[in-house]
């Protein structure tokens, strides 16, 4: 592990790693605000997991009926 952390890869795979990240960063919370969310955006914005949470977020629960939608203006 040492060796990796030391290697001339890890500023690559940081790079990808943001380049992977930032598209599901602004997407996720954007629409948890629109859809008023308000647990999910806040946890979308401080829980960092690789974009994990932000594409269940995008392609589960942003598409699920809201029990007390808000009508949008």
């Amino acid at each position: 592990m040492q060796e990796f952390i030391n290697s001339a890869y890890l500023p690559l795979v940081v790079l990808l790693l943001a380049v992977w990240v930032i598209p599901w960063k602004g997407v996720a919370p954007w629409r948890a605000a629109r859809r008023h969310d308000l647990g999910w955006f806040i946890a979308l914005l401080i829980i960092n997991t690789v974009g994990i949470l932000e594409i269940i977020y995008i392609f589960d629960f942003s598409k699920r009926p809201q029990k007390n939608a808000v009508a949008d203006q």
